[in-house]
């Protein structure tokens, strides 16, 4: 009974002298750098502060990874504009070659056609929630505590909130340089706000550590893009895509991932009068890390203005981590026990869902309108996330 008395008699002044050395972060630091104050300042005193830095430092890169893989690595919308062209040998004539406007995100083999020009600009907003399950916006986020081991809850806790925001513009570019092969570039535009507080709770009574805020607006990665339509039938067919993502978004502020990437494409696709279905497989190398993607969607030309579209993406990002509690002894403090966050090393699997409607408004103007919904809930997430966009194709 001594003993625990003195762990917390100790517990308080701890709490105290973290208290007189926190402080706020200037706003002009970077947002990788504010991001690593928030995560790594500490307040609950576990007798071995040498592992805690290394355990908090592994994870605040955790999750700048887990950011980037959202933000930098953006799946971008298809390559090929809503109209599509192709050549009808038996009447020598360009004729749509789908009666839909094709899926979001998921490719399709058509190609736009000889000479056929398009661009978009789409806008699309990322309000992230949790990390690998944990509430990053209500305060109830435990990265450090101590408990002792004959009761159920800690009694020194470090709280993390987290509020980040990104905000995603999108110009899209596409031109059809025959009516096999097309060329493009997707230009991101992204701004980020991160802002959150660390607060130490000692017995129910809370010590703010540590506050700090950081935002950033620039370009994101850019994406140069390239399909070969192998062989296709009105919509229906089989094509290979090459994207090379360069590294232009800035590092430190999380925009970028800093090296380039390569991404190959399969793509196949079937149409049946106004349905159409499309599966796509992808390997990427560089950047992040390897990543192994696939996607499946189905549009419906409801109408001839109208195309309705449901997508599955999927997302293997190798060593990105999660962050996981992890229980030891705590030295000194007998019968305690230190409950800290740390990374693992395992993939990140995502998942997304994503229904939308695309609209003919006028002549070759399309408003697309989509929202993504994460069905898994590894790294970063938002409960949903909505898309918006313009696309226009120059008309005949």
């Amino acid at each position: 009974m001594t003993k625990r008395l003195q762990c917390l008699r100790a517990a308080p002044a701890a709490a105290l002298l973290s208290l007189s050395v926190s402080g706020s972060a200037s706003a002009q630091q970077t947002v990788g750098d504010v991001l690593t104050f928030l995560v790594t300042n500490q307040g609950v005193a576990t007798g071995n502060p040498q592992f805690d830095q290394a355990a908090a430092q592994a994870t605040s890169e955790t999750i700048s990874r887990a950011l980037l893989a959202n933000i930098a690595t953006l799946p971008v919308t298809s390559s090929s504009g809503a109209f599509v062209y192709q050549l009808n040998s038996e009447l020598g004539t360009v004729e749509r070659a789908t009666q839909s406007f094709g899926p979001f995100f998921v490719e399709r083999a058509s190609t736009a056609g000889r000479g056929e020009t398009a661009f978009a600009l789409t806008f699309q907003h990322l309000h992230f929630t949790s990390l690998d399950g944990h509430n990053l916006r209500d305060g109830s986020f435990v990265t450090t505590a101590n408990q002792f081991k004959d009761e159920t809850a800690a009694y020194d806790e470090n709280r993390l909130t987290l509020n980040m925001d990104a905000s995603v513009a999108t110009f899209y570019g596409n031109v059809g340089l025959t009516n096999q092969l097309e060329v493009g570039v997707a230009v991101p535009v992204v701004a980020l706000q991160v802002s959150g507080s660390r607060v130490d709770v000692y017995r129910g009574r809370a010590f703010t550590q540590a506050s700090a805020s950081a935002s950033a607006v620039g370009l994101a990665d850019i994406v140069l893009r390239t399909k070969y339509t192998l062989f296709a039938d009105h919509g229906s067919g089989a094509a290979a895509a090459v994207d090379v993502r360069l590294p232009t978004g800035k590092e430190e502020n999380l925009l970028g991932t800093g090296t380039a990437s390569v991404r190959l494409t399969g793509i196949g696709s079937v149409e049946n009068g106004p349905t159409t279905l499309h599966v796509n497989g992808g390997y990427t190398i560089g950047g992040i890390a390897r990543e192994i993607s696939f996607g499946a969607a189905a549009a419906i030309a409801a109408t001839d203005r109208v195309t309705i579209s449901g997508e599955l993406l999927g997302r293997r990002v190798n060593g990105i981590g999660h962050v996981v509690a992890s229980a030891a002894p705590t030295p000194g403090l007998v019968g305690v026990e230190t409950i800290r966050l740390v990374p693992d090393t395992a993939a990140l699997n995502l998942i997304t869902a994503v229904p939308g409607i695309k609209w003919n408004v006028t002549d070759t103007w399309i408003l697309v309108a989509n929202v993504g919904i994460p069905l898994t809930d590894a790294g970063l997430t938002a409960r949903f996330i909505p898309f918006v966009g313009v696309d226009y194709a120059f008309g005949r």
